[in-house]
C-alpha cells in the first residue's frame, strides 16, 4: 500500500498532536504531516494497480451508451506524464462528466489537474469533448500558507523552473506586454483549450525571438484582466468554461510559464496592475482597495513559487491605493496601467494629468496599457527629465475575442503579444513587434 513521507517514516496512521515538532524531528514538511492527519494523503487513497497489457473499458457519461463512435476520437500520453483525450458525445460534457471519465481511466480526479472544453460537430449531430493536460498533482512541501484553497496547476508548472540566467553586460532589455487573456471566457475563437494552445505557440515563438538577442534584463508587464471573472459585462456566468478558482489557477500557471521562458534568457522584472475583470467587486461596484485585486493576489502566489526555486525575478506592484506602476529599465522608465481609468483614445490625456497627482506614470518615458483589446501607438510630448520623446502604447489582447465589446463598440483585433526593446539610449522603435499564434 502506498504511503506518504510521514506515513513511511512513522509506519503509523495515527495523527500527531504536534505537527511542527514532528516535522523538525523527521525532516519533512509540516504540510505533509497536516495532510496525513486530515486523511488527505495517499495513505488513505484507493490504490488501483493497472497493467499496460489490460485494456480498460471506458466509462462514458450517461446518454452516450448507444452512440456509435465516429472517427476522430483520440488520446495521447506524453513523456512528462500528462495525457490528452478527445471523445464524441450526443451532448456536451460538463465538469462532472470529465471527472467521471478520468476515474474510468484509473485516475483519481481529485489528484490530477486538467483543462476541458467542447466544440460542436460540423454535422450538427454531436459534440467533441476535449480533455487536455491531465496531470498528477505533485506533492509539494512549502512553509508558506496559501491564501486560496489550492493551486495544483501552478505548483506543477513550477517544478519545471529554469535555472538562474548568467549575468550579461549588454545594454539592451526586452519588454513583454502580457495583456487581457481573460482566461475562462468562451468566445468566437473558442474557450480555454484554444487559449492555452494559442499561448503555447506564442511562448514558443517568444523563446525563439529572445534567443536572437543578448539581453541584460527582461520586463514582463502584465497589463491586467488575466482572467474573466463573473462580475463583468456580457453575462459570463452563463458562458465561462472555468470556475473562478480554476480561472485563477490557470492564470497563475500561464503567468509562471511566460516568466519561466523569459528567465531562460535574462533576469526578469515583473510588473502588474489591478484591472476591472480581476477586481474584488459586486457587478460594477468595487468592494475594496485597488490593492485587493485578485489578479495581484495571483502574482503574489507566483512570486512564492519563483522564490522557492531561487529564480532571479523582481516583482513590482502599485501601493494599496494606486492603480499604476513604473519600472526603470536601463534608464528608461516604463509606466503601466490597465486602461479602464480612461475612455478609448484618451490615454495620453489621462497621462498628462498624472503629473499633478504625482502618480507613478508621471515621469514615465513609455506608458503601456491594455483594456481596449487592440494595438495602438501615440507620441506624447517629451519627458522634461530625460528630454526623450514619450510614447503611449496600447497592447493587443490575448483573449478569445470580446463578442460583447465588438457588438457595443464595433472594435476587434487579432490576439497577440506586444514586444519591444529599450537600450541605454531609450526606446528602440525598430524592435517593436507583435507575436501571434
Amino acid at each position: 500500500m502506498p504511503q506518504c513521507k510521514y506515513g513511511a517514516a512513522t509506519n503509523s496512521t495515527n495523527p500527531t498532536s504536534n505537527p511542527a515538532e514532528q516535522a523538525v524531528q523527521l525532516g519533512i514538511g509540516e504540510r505533509t504531516i497536516r495532510r496525513h492527519n486530515a486523511k488527505q494523503c495517499i495513505c488513505y487513497g484507493k490504490h488501483q494497480p493497472s497493467s499496460s497489457k489490460t485494456k480498460k473499458t471506458e466509462a462514458k457519461p450517461a446518454g452516450d451508451a448507444k452512440l456509435s463512435i465516429p472517427v476522430g476520437e483520440s488520446e495521447t500520453h506524453n513523456p512528462d506524464g500528462s495525457s490528452n483525450y478527445t471523445r464524441f458525445s450526443k451532448r456536451p460534457w460538463g465538469h462532472d462528466d470529465y471527472r467521471a471519465f478520468i476515474a474510468s481511466r484509473g485516475q483519481d480526479p481529485d489528484k490530477v489537474t486538467f483543462t476541458w472544453g467542447w466544440t460542436s460537430n460540423a454535422t450538427g449531430s454531436g459534440f467533441w469533448n476535449k480533455l487536455n493536460n491531465v496531470r498528477p498533482i505533485p506533492e509539494v512541501e512549502s512553509d508558506k500558507d496559501l491564501t486560496i484553497e489550492d493551486l495544483p496547476a501552478l505548483y506543477a508548472a513550477a517544478e519545471a523552473s529554469t535555472p538562474r540566467p548568467a549575468t550579461s553586460t549588454a545594454k539592451r532589455a526586452t519588454v513583454i506586454i502580457y495583456s487581457d487573456p481573460q482566461i475562462g471566457k468562451v468566445g468566437r475563437r473558442g474557450g480555454t483549450p484554444e487559449l492555452i494552445e494559442r499561448s503555447t505557440i506564442i511562448r514558443r515563438k517568444l523563446d525563439q525571438h529572445l534567443a536572437t538577442k543578448h539581453l541584460q534584463r527582461i520586463l514582463l508587464a502584465d497589463a491586467g484582466d488575466g482572467f474573466e471573472g463573473f462580475e463583468s459585462g456580457g453575462n459570463p456566468m452563463f458562458t465561462n468554461d472555468l470556475s473562478l478558482a480554476q480561472q485563477m489557477d490557470t492564470y497563475g500557471t500561464e503567468l509562471f510559464k511566460f516568466i519561466n521562458i523569459a528567465h531562460k534568457h535574462a533576469p526578469v522584472d515583473v510588473a502588474a496592475v489591478p484591472s476591472n475583470h480581476t477586481a474584488w467587486r459586486n457587478g460594477k461596484q468595487n468592494l475594496g482597495r485597488p490593492g485587493d485585486d485578485l489578479g495581484l493576489l495571483m502574482h503574489k502566489q507566483v512570486q512564492y513559487r519563483t522564490e522557492d526555486r531561487n529564480m532571479d525575478v523582481t516583482w513590482n506592484r502599485p501601493s494599496e491605493y494606486d492603480e499604476s506602476v513604473a519600472v526603470d529599465l536601463l534608464g528608461t522608465r516604463i509606466g503601466l496601467v490597465h486602461g479602464n481609468q480612461f475612455n478609448a483614445g484618451q490615454a495620453v490625456t489621462w497621462w498628462e494629468k498624472q503629473t499633478f497627482g504625482a502618480q507613478s506614470a508621471a515621469t514615465a518615458d513609455i506608458l503601456v496599457h491594455g483594456h481596449y483589446h487592440s494595438f495602438s501607438a501615440n507620441v506624447a510630448g517629451r519627458n522634461p527629465k530625460t528630454d526623450r520623446q514619450r510614447w503611449c502604447l496600447g497592447a493587443p489582447t490575448l483573449d478569445n475575442g470580446s463578442d460583447w465589446f465588438r457588438t457595443v463598440a464595433g472594435r476587434d483585433s487579432d490576439p497577440g503579444l506586444l514586444v519591444f526593446d529599450v537600450t541605454d539610449e531609450g526606446f528602440d522603435l525598430g524592435s517593436l513587434t507583435i507575436i501571434s499564434a
